[in-house]
């Protein structure tokens, strides 16, 4: 699972600096950078959230929850913080689950929530007493986070696409 958070996080923090809000105000390195000190915090929050809903503590899950962490916080928290930055009211309407109004808001909500749902509804089976290994902390999770970032990435491309041909109106005198 290391190996996956190693290629990916540049290709994540990268593709999402490209597009920040604010390119005059903000450099590509400032967003690059934001991404990079996002990554730790989001896995601690996302560490933290997973503790507290009942996810295994021990020795012998450390490294496998700060791998989960850090995989949900590349999903969720590092997109966010490169193109929103530390503007309050964008990180507001990505909490509150506000309408998305720009292409931009489409590439961090969807993804980022399809996650964070897929993570939800992969964790069912790992009460269930089948003793399965792939019932063990935290691959259900894994698979269901990814399977949901997937899923909420083409439905932000379709919602793109949607609304990029959406017709404008403009006021006719």
């Amino acid at each position: 699972m290391g190996m996956r958070q190693i290629v990916e996080a540049p290709v994540v923090i990268g593709s999402h600096s490209w597009v920040r809000r604010n390119p005059k105000d903000c450099s590509l390195l400032k967003a690059a950078g934001r991404g990079l000190l996002s990554l730790p915090i989001g896995a601690l929050l996302n560490a933290f959230g997973a503790i507290v809903l009942g996810a295994p503590i021990g020795i012998k899950y450390l490294a496998r929850t700060a791998y989960w962490s850090l995989l949900m916080s590349l999903f969720t928290f590092v997109p966010a913080a490169c193109v929103f930055g530390s503007s309050r009211i964008d990180w507001q309407h990505f909490v509150a689950c506000d309408k998305p109004t720009e292409i931009t808001d489409y590439m961090i909500y969807f993804p980022a929530y399809g996650a964070v749902v897929g993570a939800w509804v992969g964790a069912w089976p790992m009460p269930l007493d089948w003793e399965r290994p792939w019932q063990e902390w935290p691959i259900c999770v894994t698979y269901g986070s990814v399977a949901g970032y997937l899923v909420g990435l083409l439905a932000s491309s379709v919602c793109i696409l949607l609304y990029v041909k959406r017709p404008t109106h403009t006021k006719s005198d």
